[in-house]
């Protein structure tokens, strides 16, 4: 009776964040303010950091900050649509530029790199469900993509004598 009202069916899924979602998108934050104090912290060494690795971590900041606001805030209207194609630019700069990035282990490719390639995969079928209104697809794919490409792969850049980990510890 309630859809015939115009009401919600109870079946009908909530476009509101889960608590997964707050999870994901309090991690991208906290993520974001280790990365920016690290850097604060590394400002003396900044003029050994080359090119490619700036663009790597300007295009990484990008997407942490679109992350939580897009997590949290109303979806599917212009302005989520508007950050969502700048967070994917940024998600595939991220991983493109990344391939280049080999200081950190001898000049060769590493774990990480693996989810660059899997982040070059998923980004464009991310884009590709929510231009094509599956929000299912959509939204299982992005919180896949978070958990995954930027907080395990960001974790993992502060452990083992990563230059942001000795930033950070120093």
């Amino acid at each position: 009776m309630a859809t015939i009202m115009g009401g919600k069916s109870p079946a009908a899924k909530s476009r509101a964040p889960d608590g997964f979602e707050k999870f994901l998108a309090v991690g991208a934050g906290i993520l974001l303010v280790c990365v920016v104090v690290a850097l604060l912290k590394g400002q003396a060494h900044w003029g050994r950091i080359p090119p490619n690795l700036w663009v790597h971590l300007g295009t990484m900041m990008i997407a942490l900050a679109l992350t939580p606001v897009m997590l949290l805030r109303r979806r599917g209207d212009r302005p989520h649509r508007v950050m969502g194609t700048i967070w994917v630019g940024a998600m595939i700069a991220t991983a493109l530029v990344s391939l280049t990035v080999l200081q950190a282990n001898n000049g060769g490719f590493s774990f990480i790199h693996i989810l660059s390639a899997w982040t070059l995969l998923h980004v464009p079928i991310i884009w590709w469900t929510a231009r094509t209104h599956r929000v299912d697809q959509h939204r299982g794919s992005v919180r896949g993509m978070v958990f995954g490409a930027l907080l395990i792969a960001g974790f993992f850049t502060f452990p083992f004598n990563r230059m942001l980990g000795q930033f950070l510890f120093s």
